[in-house]
């Protein structure tokens, strides 16, 4: 996907918020920074633990933006059934920060445009001085919406890191990162040659035969079995986990999540339990 089609896509989503769209449209006209990563909308888990849809996220900044309306809360924010479907973004180490859009003294009437543009443009003035604080450290990466999905990155990088975001658009691509070189392919596990260790790319929500369930802090993954079957781990199996999720613009991902390992001690008939060994993962 171009920059141009995911600014739009991105935008369209908040249409009918008319305090939301001037806000983020503001933010994004005035930063015009064709090299810093916006999201509307997205699915996070915030420092409490907390699952919420954020108003506009920066993954490269470690930032998100709240923006408070008429009876916006947490029961606004609140995910359904739904929404665990979509690709979910951990930001406990993210700073938070919120503009509320109508008076204290009176939550139906709104602060009126120049004191809404002075708020964002201190918010504006923070994302350029973080931007610029990550690239005197050498450690700000370019948004480029055309290798978002691209191993190739990875690959020459040397290793994937949950903390990057890492997500592709199908199987075949993140099985690249470890070596594989053929087409398509649709099953759930691969196991990776010369290796102990498989890629795993499950649903984390119900389905017919199974329900997985990523834990709050993303510690842990419980594999449940609904038809009665017996599924008593005879064995440590070692997981490289790139779960199944929907993105904000609705089109499929899988995210990098970490290596899982099976926890004999805490499995049993009915489910399996992993544990998270790790989140970063040598290519190399």
């Amino acid at each position: 996907m171009n920059r141009t089609e995911y600014i739009l896509r991105n935008l369209s989503k908040i249409s009918h918020k008319k305090h939301e769209l001037y806000v983020i449209s503001r933010v994004v006209h005035l930063l015009n920074d064709p090299e810093i990563e916006f999201v509307c909308q997205q699915l996070i888990r915030a420092k409490n633990g907390a699952r919420y849809l954020t108003d506009l996220c920066f993954p490269q900044l470690r930032i998100y933006y709240e923006i408070d309306e008429e009876q916006h809360s947490s029961i606004a924010h609140s995910i359904s059934d739904k929404h665990r479907k979509r690709e979910i973004m951990d930001v406990s180490d993210f700073r938070e920060y919120r503009i509320e859009v109508f008076n204290e003294s009176d939550s139906k009437l709104s602060k009126g445009l120049d004191k809404i543009n002075t708020e964002v443009d201190e918010f504006i003035d923070i994302i350029k001085t973080e931007k610029d604080r990550l690239v005197k450290a050498g450690t700000f990466k370019p948004w480029d919406p055309e290798k978002k999905f691209d191993p190739q990155v990875h690959i020459d990088r040397g290793y994937i890191d949950v903390a990057d975001n890492v997500v592709f658009q199908n199987h075949r691509d993140a099985m690249r990162c470890f070596g594989y070189e053929k087409g398509h392919y649709q099953r759930a596990v691969w196991r990776i040659p010369g290796d102990d260790r498989q890629i795993w790319f499950p649903k984390l929500y119900r389905n017919n035969d199974w329900e997985n369930i990523l834990s709050d802090d993303f510690d842990k993954i419980t594999m449940r079995a609904l038809k009665g079957w017996d599924v008593t781990p005879t064995g440590v199996e070692k997981n490289i986990v790139f779960a199944h999720y929907k993105n904000i613009l609705g089109d499929v991902v899988y995210k990098f999540l970490g290596e899982f390992h099976t926890s004999l001690e805490e499995s049993g008939r009915d489910e399996v339990i992993y544990r998270l060994i790790s989140k970063k993962i040598s290519l190399v």
